[in-house]
C-alpha cells in the first residue's frame, strides 16, 4: 500500500505537470546543465511538505530512491542543497499560484467561499542583514479564500505592508472566483457596503458579512443573514491554523518576493497533502 508520502509525491507530479512547459524533459541535468523548472517545483513542494531545511530535504530524499523517481530523479541525480535554493528565484509567483488553483482542483469544491487574514512571521535575521535590507516588518499578512465544504485554499493574496483595505482585498480574489462562488462569507472587518453591492451587483455572489452596529436599522440588516451560512467562516480559522500546525509558523524566506511565492506553495503542499490524506483520485484520462 503506498505510504502518505508516496501519494502526496504522487499528486504533486500531477499538478505540477499541468503548471510546467518542461514536464516531458529529462528532469535531471546533462553536461553540466541545469534542472527542470517541473524538477524543482516538485522538490521545493517536498520540501515544504517535509518543514525542513534545504540541507536535510536532499539528505533526505538521498534514502528515498521511490519518491526521487515519481519527479524523475535518480538520488544520484539529486542536486546540491545550495542549487535548490537558488532555483527558486526562478519559479515565479504566477507558476505558484497556477499550482495552488491545480492543488484545489484535485478536491470536488462547493459554492460557498470564506475570506480571512493573519499573519506568518518572517524568518529571524541579524541586525546587520536588516539594516542593509530594510528588512523591518516582522510579519507577513495573507489573506486566504477558502471553500467551505472541503476546507480548501481556493486563491491567496499576499503584503509585507499595511496599505489597502480588507475590503479591496476581498473584491480581488471575488473577482478572479466569480464564477465559482454562489456566497461570500467574512467578518466584520469586511462590513463596507460598497463591498456588499459589489458582491452582490457586479458579479452575482451573495455577501454573508455582518454589519457593525452603528445605527438600529443593523440589527435588522444582521437577522436576515443565515446564521449556519454565516458561522462557516470560522472555516478559514481552521485553515490557517491547519497550515501553520503542518507546515509552520514562519517563512524560511528573507526577501519579500521569495516569501510570496514560499506562502503560495505552502498552500498549495496543504491542499495536496490533505488530497492525499483522504486518498482523493486523481482525476482520470490525464
Amino acid at each position: 500500500m503506498p505510504t502518505l508520502i508516496s501519494r502526496f509525491t504522487e499528486r504533486v507530479t500531477f499538478a505540477v505537470k499541468r503548471v510546467a512547459d518542461d514536464w516531458d524533459e529529462p528532469a535531471a541535468p546533462e553536461r553540466g546543465g541545469g534542472f527542470t523548472d517541473a524538477a524543482m517545483i516538485s522538490l521545493h513542494c517536498l520540501r515544504i511538505y517535509l518543514n525542513t531545511t534545504y540541507r536535510m530535504t536532499i539528505d533526505l530524499l538521498m534514502e528515498m530512491p521511490q519518491i526521487c523517481r515519481e519527479i524523475g530523479l535518480e538520488p544520484a541525480d539529486l542536486p546540491d542543497h545550495s542549487t535548490l535554493c537558488l532555483a527558486f528565484d526562478r519559479i515565479e509567483m504566477e507558476i505558484c499560484r497556477t499550482l495552488l488553483a491545480q492543488s484545489a482542483q484535485l478536491h470536488n469544491t462547493g459554492s460557498i467561499g470564506a475570506i480571512d487574514a493573519t499573519y506568518f512571521e518572517r524568518s529571524p535575521a541579524s541586525r546587520s542583514y536588516c539594516n542593509k535590507t530594510k528588512y523591518d516588518v516582522q510579519d507577513l499578512k495573507a489573506t486566504k479564500l477558502v471553500d467551505t465544504e472541503t476546507n480548501v485554499i481556493l486563491d491567496l493574496h499576499c503584503t509585507t505592508t499595511r496599505d489597502g483595505s480588507d475590503a479591496d482585498i476581498c473584491k480581488q480574489l471575488a473577482r478572479k472566483h466569480a464564477g465559482e462562488l454562489q456566497a461570500l462569507t467574512a467578518d466584520k472587518g469586511y462590513d463596507c457596503t460598497w463591498l456588499r453591492e459589489y458582491l452582490r451587483e457586479d458579479i452575482g455572489v451573495r455577501p454573508l458579512i455582518k454589519h457593525c452596529i452603528n445605527k438600529p436599522y443593523d440589527h435588522a440588516h444582521n437577522a436576515r443573514i443565515d446564521d449556519d451560512l454565516y458561522h462557516q467562516r470560522s472555516m478559514s480559522e481552521s485553515v490557517f491554523s491547519a497550515v501553520k500546525r503542518s507546515l509552520g509558523v514562519a517563512l524560511r524566506a528573507r526577501i519579500w518576493y521569495r516569501e510570496f511565492r514560499e506562502l503560495a506553495l505552502m498552500c498549495a503542499v496543504y491542499n495536496i497533502k490533505k488530497a492525499a490524506e483522504q486518498e482523493i483520485p486523481i482525476p482520470s484520462g490525464d
